[in-house]
């Protein structure tokens, strides 16, 4: 694989844009940090401010497990604003897919979606979105870059 984002620790930027239903777009800012504690478990902290906006933070720690040599791994997740979080993700030649669900939302059906595209060794285009039920509530567009090596 050719992938960096995820499979290897490292620190990360986000800049881009956050959408959401009747609510004009804001730019939104944030930092990842990905870290490894044995062969095939990581810990993802993601940390997304918004700019000339009055809305909250946003903060997101994941836990996760690869099968070993395998492209599919599951993780849990605490989500600031959705609460406990699982779900799965794919690893494809040129891009990382995630899927995820909030637990215990029988009501609301929460759920969502990330797309990583790698665009090179340091740099991956990244699109997500936030569903009720059937209805996308929001979304993001934004670059990762890699800080450092």
């Amino acid at each position: 694989m050719n992938h960096i984002f995820l499979l290897q620790p490292g620190r990360w930027t986000l800049e881009g844009t956050w959408l959401e239903r009747n609510v004009p777009t804001s730019p939104v800012i944030g930092k990842i940090l990905v870290a490894w504690t044995r062969e095939d478990w990581f810990n993802m902290v993601t940390k997304l401010t918004f700019p000339d906006s009055d809305r909250p933070e946003i903060t997101l720690q994941y836990r996760g497990h690869f099968d070993a040599g395998d492209r599919q791994y599951t993780f849990v997740l605490q989500h600031s604003e959705l609460g406990r979080v699982e779900g799965e993700g794919w690893i494809a030649p040129e891009t990382i897919i995630q899927r995820y669900w909030v637990l215990g939302d029988e009501k609301k059906r929460r759920s969502g979606f990330e797309t990583l595209h790698r665009l090179n060794h340091n740099t991956y285009y990244h699109s997500s979105g936030i569903l009720a039920g059937h209805y996308l509530t929001s979304a993001m567009e934004a670059t990762l870059t890699r800080l450092g090596e």
